[in-house]
């Protein structure tokens, strides 16, 4: 099973760019959850920690497709690492000045966001051009939602092992420090100075074009919501059931769950269309999360939010795959970004929904919020069927050499039929 993935990693900096990206998008992982707890130590209520990620989680999905198409246009070293400074500096200040002035917390955060840089979405442009054929490309997609999943498991324990260790304060310094520190390893990497995208048309709404792009927004938004809810329904059940290190068990029990589903998921290929693939994941994902507003005993809970997971990153993975194939020509960066941006807006939504269903229903309710994204992003998937339809073999299979973009865009906008290119 992980012979694949290895071979991968042997690949010439594919190591290094996963690496770099996983470690300069920390911030942005388990940013959330540190000024969660950053708010309650300073004597914010769930409300206003819930809103201060939600003003994050928006600058950070306004952000992501706009930087994603300045990376297309300007290269990655000229966008990401002034992002990357730019939104740990920005970060950083409520960790100096404290919730005081609220404004201009607000507007630190807001900032944070915006400029948070889209290295998830630049990854995966660069994986042609590193891996050189369309099979590894796929399993690349689906070893970068493994190790996305990775991320997930171990960020919530190092946030809380720096509040152990430090404080709350320091907790977003230092995962702000070490986003930039990744971010820089990225761009400073030859394939990464020397990728460039495929021209692309002049047209304002970019990868929005595609219908399909339309659709995979519209679901993955409910799925960040949900992840957004746990993220604070989990504060809130470890508040009621000895506080400490129980969100952090939860929420790292969520992303084992997902490594385990990533990587039984990447280890083969799958047959049929990823399209069809992606709504029997939903119908997986929706399943895991509506049991969470259970709410058992603290080992009962970590074993539901653990299920809860399983299906996550084969949904990531597959997602990539259809945003891969649905994606205009020359908008790769900013197609995943808006992906990426989704779970920015979505988990916004959803901090920002939890924290008033928390304050009146408990924990139960939190989760209850999460179980209820699960399910709207399954009916999104079913009730647009038509605009998702599988994109036929011969317009999107590449020949075996693939250049810095997917070379079937060449011929065919992915995601737009005859007749109905835009």
């Amino acid at each position: 099973m992980s012979a694949g993935y290895a071979q991968l990693l042997r690949t010439r900096h594919a190591a290094r760019l996963l690496a770099g990206t996983l470690v300069g998008r920390l911030p942005n992982a388990t940013g959330p959850l540190a000024v969660v707890l950053f708010t309650r130590a300073e004597g914010g209520g769930y409300v206003l920690a819930g809103v201060l990620s939600a003003v994050y989680g928006v600058g950070n999905a306004i952000g992501q497709p706009l930087l994603g198409r300045a990376v297309d246009m300007y290269g990655q070293p000229r966008v990401m690492l002034p992002a990357a400074v730019l939104s740990a500096l920005a970060m950083g200040l409520p960790a100096v000045i404290g919730l005081e002035p609220l404004a201009l917390v607000y507007a630190a955060m807001a900032v944070a966001g915006f400029f948070t840089p889209p290295l998830e979405g630049g990854l995966r442009a660069l994986w042609p051009s590193v891996l050189k054929r369309e099979d590894r490309v796929h399993a690349a997609y689906a070893l970068d939602a493994v190790a996305q999943e990775v991320l997930f498991a171990v960020g919530p324990l190092l946030v809380t092992t720096c509040v152990a260790l430090w404080s709350e304060r320091w907790a977003l310094l230092v995962i702000n420090a070490i986003g930039v520190l990744g971010a820089l390893s990225v761009v400073v990497s030859p394939p990464s100075r020397q990728w460039r995208s495929a021209p692309r048309e002049a047209h304002w709404l970019g990868a929005l074009r595609s219908s399909g792009m339309l659709v995979l927004i519209a679901s993955f938004f409910f799925v960040g919501l949900a992840l957004g809810s746990i993220a604070v329904a989990a504060v809130a059940y470890a508040d009621e059931h000895g506080g400490g290190m129980v969100s952090s068990y939860l929420l790292s029990a969520l992303g084992v769950g997902a490594l385990l589903g990533g990587v039984v998921y990447g280890a083969r290929q799958w047959p049929g269309h990823p399209e069809n693939r992606l709504r029997l994941l939903a119908t997986l994902l929706a399943l895991g999360y509506v049991p969470l507003a259970l709410t058992p005993g603290v080992l009962g809970m970590t074993l539901l939010t653990g299920l809860a997971g399983v299906f996550l990153a084969p949904a990531l993975a597959c997602a990539f795959v259809v945003v891969d194939r649905h994606a205009p020509r020359g908008t790769v960066t900013e197609a995943f970004s808006w992906l990426v941006t989704t779970f920015g807006v979505g988990s916004a939504v959803g901090m920002t929904a939890v924290g008033p269903a928390v304050e009146r229903g408990g924990p139960a309710a939190g989760f209850a919020v999460a179980g209820a994204g699960g399910v709207l992003a399954l009916l999104v998937l079913v009730s647009t069927k038509r605009f998702l339809s599988p994109v036929p073999d011969a317009a999107v299979h590449a020949p075996a050499q693939v250049t810095a973009e997917t070379d079937r865009n060449e011929a065919v906008q992915p995601g737009f039929r005859a007749g109905h290119q835009a």
